[in-house]
């Protein structure tokens, strides 16, 4: 990170009311840079084996080639993509031999030393980037709602709860590539907050709602809250959670 500023970051796992854990995220320090992490979050798809099998291999991916990334030559954005290329097509050669269908989402930042913030995401896991409570941006999923909303037949409020909120128009696994969207945020600043999560996460929140409990909290109570209080409006139905919450402050 530039001078002046620190990172405070959290990670929240939870099985929700499923059977099996098929989320997955990672939060990496840069073996060799100061200032350089990582964040990814996968939701595994594809019955008891298959999901966790493809949300698995894309913190490997993700693993290895951080690993051998270069923040001072690379190129931040073509590093993030090819995370999500490699996943996905060695989550389909899983898929020849695998009983269950394996597919995944992906969410993934990347925190630069000199104060840059890179994003690459597909499916429906969502990364999220406010100012203190003002939202500045977020992912917007590959889903079917995501295209009613974006055609003005429904509002967000509204995807949320509709009954086709599960059906994405692409992820990891399938049998296309999948879409790869990315975004860079050429500065962070003081009062900053990113949040990387799972639908099992966001579904039960008003972005109004995230951006006061990101700017009002510690980013570890951050964490602990929002999945305590997803799982109350879950009421048992809820889905895996996982997210990761990042905060920027001076030093």
């Amino acid at each position: 990170m530039t001078p002046g500023f620190r990172i405070t970051a959290s990670t929240g796992l939870h099985k929700g009311d499923r059977e099996y854990q098929q989320d997955q995220l990672i939060l990496l320090s840069h073996a060799r840079v100061t200032g350089c992490v990582l964040g990814v979050i996968a939701d595994g798809m594809g019955g008891r084996s298959g999901g966790r099998k493809a949300s698995d291999q894309v913190m490997m991916t993700a693993k290895q080639l951080f690993e051998r990334f270069d923040p001072y030559a690379d190129d931040a954005t073509a590093m993030l993509k090819h995370i999500v290329a490699e996943a996905h097509l060695v989550i389909k050669l899983t898929a020849i031999s695998a009983e269950e269908e394996p597919h995944s989402t992906a969410a993934l930042f990347l925190i630069m030393p000199t104060g840059q913030c890179y994003w690459a995401h597909t499916g429906d896991s969502r990364i999220y980037h406010y100012h203190k409570d003002k939202l500045l941006k977020r992912t917007l999923d590959h889903s079917y709602v995501q295209t009613l909303v974006e055609r003005g037949e429904i509002t967000a409020e509204e995807a949320n709860s509709h009954p086709d909120s599960n059906i994405l128009l692409g992820c990891l696994g399938t049998e296309a590539d999948p879409p790869i969207d990315v975004h860079m945020q050429p500065q962070l600043q003081a009062g900053d907050a990113i949040m990387a999560c799972s639908d099992g996460v966001w579904h039960y929140f008003t972005e109004t709602e995230l951006g006061a409990v990101l700017s009002g909290m510690s980013a570890r109570d951050a964490t602990g809250f929002l999945i305590e209080k997803a799982r109350a409006r879950a009421r048992g139905t809820g889905d895996n959670l996982s997210l990761i919450v990042i905060n920027i402050s001076e030093l």
